[in-house]
């Protein structure tokens, strides 16, 4: 027994130096990619928000990203479902080229109207750039299934500003049901190193203010589990919706290239002839809008339409983002039927639209106290719990797996 623990002393210092030296490193690589990420992405929104005649240039960007994509991407084109698929069931390094195909492919896509989002990109670029440390430190597939979830963290983290929420995602998002807690140390120092890292190279995360939060009480409690039912089951909505036109495109247009320009075609018509500008890209003036104001109870149905519509004909970027928009502008809508504060039911739509769609409540749970501040934790959990119990086994990640059932 002394020796075991004689050892076991050794053991963990010698663990943690190892992980603080690959985890920095991941901090590094990922919240510097983040960083370049997110100001490039500012430059491409400010200069469509000026130039909105660029929307009838999406069918051919949508196009030419395709045609990229169709001759140098095949081996990435699964994105955010292949760094999951490593984490199970490791094979191969994912290729570097994962790391500028992504991001062009998604600057592409907002500097010319696609409704897109930004997590896919920055969680596949951490996870790329980590895993170009598998040969540098010869790692064996356990280390490597480490060093792929502290990429992800690294990417999520940084490209929100939650370090917290970073952390937990790449813990929460592989298995449903199941947190990988055999990576906690990695993931926290990925994320929270990247984070830092990201800030220090002066890229800039939008801030929240979401007014009153409403004491913790039975009626405010059970409203706000209500408004996370109706979440859950968007979110289901969302991730069902995607997939199936992902699926329907790919059975009738087989050449991929054709199947963006066919949705920008469509996307740039709608956006003409329904004055839905606002609908397309991040979407973060109205997501700010929706905890200042009332918005039109339409709003979530409008981003939800631009959003499947866009990721589904292969457009790249993420999903987070548009459901953030999504939730916000939801849960704005339900506030007066629930009588809730609109800023407040606004900010827990935000997270939970989220937590049903990617089935991590507990990721969400502490990127709202993060964005939103501490108080308003124990509702925000309620709202993320429930659409994560009535979102399903749906989820936006394809190979996400069940770890645990959650009826049983």
């Amino acid at each position: 027994m002394r020796n075991t623990n004689f050892s076991g002393q050794f053991a963990l210092p010698l663990y943690m130096a190892k992980w603080l030296i690959i985890a920095g490193i991941v901090a590094v690589l990922a919240g510097s990619a983040s960083a370049f990420f997110l100001v490039s992405l500012d430059a491409a929104t400010a200069w469509r928000e000026s130039h909105r005649w660029m929307i009838w240039l999406l069918p051919l960007a949508g196009f030419a990203v395709g045609l990229i994509y169709d001759l140098l991407g095949k081996t990435v084109d699964a994105g955010n479902n292949l760094i999951i698929d490593e984490i199970h069931d490791p094979h191969n390094v994912v290729p570097l080229r994962m790391v500028p195909l992504v991001l062009g492919g998604t600057l592409v896509s907002h500097l010319f109207g696609a409704s897109v989002g930004r997590e896919g990109t920055a969680v596949q670029m951490g996870g790329a750039l980590a895993d170009q440390l598998t040969h540098v430190f010869r790692m064996e597939h356990a280390d490597r299934r480490i060093l792929l979830m502290a990429g992800i963290s690294a990417g999520f983290a940084s490209v929100f500003g939650t370090p917290l929420a970073g952390a937990v995602f790449g813990l929460e998002v592989l298995l449903i049901g199941r947190m990988c807690y055999d990576a906690l140390f990695p993931c926290v120092v990925a994320a929270i190193g990247a984070h830092l890292v990201c800030l220090a190279w002066g890229a800039q995360h939008t801030h929240y203010a979401i007014g009153e939060i409403v004491p913790l009480g039975l009626w405010n409690a059970l409203a706000v589990a209500i408004a996370g039912v109706v979440f859950g089951l968007v979110g289901k909505m969302f991730a069902t919706a995607t997939h199936k036109l992902g699926a329907l495109a790919k059975r009738f247009i087989s050449y991929a290239p054709l199947r963006p320009a066919l949705g920008g075609i469509v996307i740039a018509t709608a956006v003409w002839a329904f004055d839905a500008y606002h609908y397309i890209g991040l979407g973060i003036p109205d997501i700010v809008r929706s905890f200042q104001q009332p918005m039109q109870p339409w709003d979530f149905l409008g981003k939800f339409g631009f959003t499947v519509m866009s990721l589904g004909t292969g457009f790249k970027g993420g999903e987070v983002t548009p459901l953030f928009y999504i939730g916000a502008t939801l849960g704005n809508a339900l506030a007066p039927l629930l009588h809730l504060p609109f800023a407040m039911l606004a900010g827990i739509g935000f997270v939970a639209v989220f937590a049903g769609a990617a089935n991590t409540p507990i990721a969400t749970t502490l990127m709202a106290m993060e964005l939103f501040g501490p108080e308003i934790g124990p509702l925000a959990a309620i709202g993320c719990i429930t659409a994560y119990f009535f979102s399903g086994h749906t989820g936006i990640y394809r190979a996400q797996r069940i770890g645990h059932s959650k009826f049983n």
